[in-house]
């Protein structure tokens, strides 16, 4: 029975989808828990304030929902929070002004430019565009290191001119590297994101390379999520995680409760 750790629902600016909708399918699904990750990406350049959930409303729907399915489904908490340095304090705040079971810290915004947009990568090389991506991530972890995981870290590639055809681990090792040391350093876990195979790529966010050198550098700390914004993307292609987590060398995925980990063996995915 599986649970899926990145889901959104219309609390965040890029979905329509009702809670309740997405737990109905979920309870459909047969997962076991569902933890709701609404954005709040604070300063964001394109369309200021569409990324920042109403937290209080937020919280009082998902009491609700907790409460009317508590039989059916475990429902959990969380938040996910667009990283930029700038914003670090505000984001120790927030954190210690909400009762999350879970908090995904993402890289949406380099340098004042979302990559899901062109004009990130207008003016340079894709390479030079991905290598500034990741250098991004260190400047977060630099300043910042209050969340669980870091979620999608090659979200980039998703939207990139030429996607992951050039892409892979051994192109940006030394950076990768840099960036699953800190991570294991900080106590802070990584995603595995499935949304990579919605997006056509045929592989998670991050690749299976990046997953295997996790586990080789000694990272135990995985969360497993859809990033689903509707009900048909919920637990997305999550048929393929088991064996998926057993070739990249991890005998536990994560969960998180009251922003404690706690770990399952693969097998009960």
């Amino acid at each position: 029975m599986a649970v899926d750790f990145h889901l959104h629902s219309a609390f965040s600016g890029d979905s329509e989808a009702p809670m309740e909708q997405m737990i109905l399918e979920g309870i459909r699904r047969g997962l076991r828990t569902m933890c709701f990750t609404e954005h709040m990406d604070l300063d964001y350049p394109e369309e200021p304030g569409l990324f920042e959930v109403n937290t209080e409303s937020y919280r009082e729907k998902f009491l609700q929902m907790r409460e009317k399915y508590q039989d059916q489904i475990e429902l959990l908490f969380g938040i996910e929070l667009g990283l930029q340095p700038h914003l670090a304090e505000t984001h120790r705040n927030y954190l210690n002004e909400w009762p999350f079971d879970f908090v995904i810290g993402s890289s949406h915004v380099v340098h004042g430019k979302d990559p899901y947009y062109p004009a990130f990568y207008e003016g340079k090389e894709e390479a030079q565009a991905y290598r500034e991506y990741f250098e991004s991530i260190l400047e977060n972890l630099a300043v910042f290191d209050e969340m669980d995981v870091y979620g999608h870290i090659d979200y980039v590639v998703r939207y990139g001119p030429n996607k992951n055809q050039y892409y892979s681990y051994e192109a940006y090792r030394e950076l990768l590297d840099e960036i699953l040391k800190a991570l294991i350093r900080k106590n802070i876990g990584l995603e595995l994101n499935t949304a990579g195979y919605k997006y056509g790529l045929g592989h998670p966010n991050p690749t299976e390379a990046v997953l295997k050198r996790y586990a080789e550098l000694g990272g135990e700390i995985l969360t497993i999520g859809s990033d689903g914004h509707a009900p048909e993307q919920l637990a997305w292609d999550f048929q393929k995680i088991p064996s998926l987590l057993k070739e990249c060398g991890f005998r536990y995925y994560t969960v998180f409760e009251e922003r404690m980990p706690v770990f399952y063996p693969v097998e009960t995915f």
